[in-house]
């Protein structure tokens, strides 16, 4: 997935902001909390990080090409990197930032969910 692709999708889910931070890095949000980031990768694929659930984190992180993500899963948050190949392909990707944004939408106030349209993603 190429940034441009990472910047598309992820505005296209519902009620997300951009903003870029830490040095050129493209970060998305959902209610202000940050669900994915595009940034800081030697390689030639983008690093792409994004939050996932307890079993999504034990699944991928020795998987090659990606890992835990440097900072936040050092603070024991479930956050991983793909930084490099094979990783995830671009469907796998998607679907893991949509789990993402999910995720963290899923922890905002029900008032906040409401106002920002997001009780349709838990069902409310």
């Amino acid at each position: 997935m190429t940034r441009e692709a990472f910047n598309a999708f992820c505005s296209s889910l519902l009620a997300t902001t951009h903003v870029m931070q830490w040095g050129g890095a493209d970060v998305w949000k959902v209610g202000g909390k940050v669900f994915a980031i595009c940034g800081w990768s030697k390689d030639k694929v983008p690093g792409i990080t994004f939050k996932t659930s307890e079993i999504a984190f034990e699944m991928l992180r020795d998987m090659p090409g990606l890992r835990p993500a440097p900072y936040l899963a050092s603070r024991g948050m479930k956050w991983i990197q793909r930084h490099g190949l094979p990783g995830l392909n671009d469907e796998q990707l998607r679907d893991y930032l949509a789990t993402s944004h999910q995720l963290v939408a899923g922890g905002l106030s029900r008032k906040l969910r409401r106002e920002l349209g997001l009780d349709v993603l838990a069902g409310r």
